[in-house]
């Protein structure tokens, strides 16, 4: 069988655009040419088909019959060469890995090391979520979960990256040295701490370690740790953290831990469904939290 000559693409594509618009000048528009150019691009195809694929009248421009053939193969054929497009530009981009996770965790935790780790794998194009729900992984809106948990879960592939402890922190400024100086500072109390079972609250430190006159139903509430962390820094009073999360501060000093004695915390654990846990990205992401956790 004969080889059919298709028509020259640019005539095709001006046609694309004149069916599209239904308007010669709103075509050459689109395009950025005259809508001279237009309509010799027009004749050209016609010319080459051998039929009109378009008539022009007082009402306007409208499609023959051979002209709306022609446009339900353009809509096919441009829509395939836009999809096939953005594929290859998306193969040239850096990789994306998305991680969800608290917003505490990210403030506190992730925020601050974020340049080594852009400094060790440049490639990685990392984005950030937060969010206090829990996100399904196999929806695949996000790529891993760094999580709060007591137990790994079950359906997924779970590394245990870090255990985690609460102890009291306070600004220096208020020089806080036993249990009893409790007693002359506001309790700050943080509301929501779905993990631990046993929950970190000054009703828990208590009954673990006192002072016995404490007045642990007075305070201020907070609905996040950052928040009572940052008050803390202030020299308002005192707050019951995450030993991980309030690390950097304690080590900058604006922070002390005035005793020795911790409540249990839940594990950090980075998740990701079975089918992408051995992706590069995500292998170079794990490594690199474990060694963080470990030395930071």
């Amino acid at each position: 069988m004969k080889k059919i000559r298709l028509p020259p693409l640019g005539a095709l594509r001006a046609f694309h655009a004149v069916a599209e618009s239904q308007s010669f000048k709103r075509a050459a528009d689109t395009l950025g040419v005259s809508a001279t150019a237009v309509s010799h691009q027009i004749k050209l195809l016609e010319s080459v088909l051998g039929c009109r694929v378009c008539e022009r009248s007082a009402q306007g421009m409208s499609l023959t019959e051979s002209g709306r053939v022609l446009y339900a193969g353009t809509q096919r054929a441009f829509a395939a060469l836009e999809e096939a497009t953005t594929q290859v530009l998306r193969a040239q981009q850096p990789p994306s890995l998305t991680v969800t996770t608290t917003s505490n965790f990210l403030t506190h935790w992730l925020v601050p090391r974020l340049a080594d780790f852009k400094a060790e794998f440049p490639a990685i194009d990392l984005r950030l979520h937060t969010s206090v729900e829990r996100v399904d992984l196999s929806q695949r809106t996000v790529d891993v979960a760094i999580r709060y948990r007591e137990t790994p879960e079950a359906a997924l592939h779970c590394t245990l990256l870090y255990t985690d402890r609460f102890i009291v922190v306070a600004s220096p400024t208020l020089k806080i040295c036993k249990p009893e100086d409790l007693q002359a500072v506001t309790l700050f109390h943080v509301e929501n701490r779905r993990v631990p079972a046993a929950e970190p609250s000054w009703e828990n430190w208590q009954k673990r370690y006192g002072p016995e006159g404490l007045n642990i139903q007075t305070g201020l509430t907070f609905s996040d740790e950052t928040h009572a962390l940052q008050a803390a820094v202030a020299g308002q009073g005192v707050v019951i953290a995450s030993e991980l999360l309030a690390r950097d501060l304690l080590e900058r000093g604006v922070l002390t831990a005035p005793f020795n004695m911790t409540l249990p915390g839940a594990n950090y654990y980075l998740v990701a469904t079975e089918e992408t846990a051995q992706r590069q990205d995500i292998l170079a992401l794990r490594e690199w939290l474990l060694r963080q956790m470990i030395t930071k």
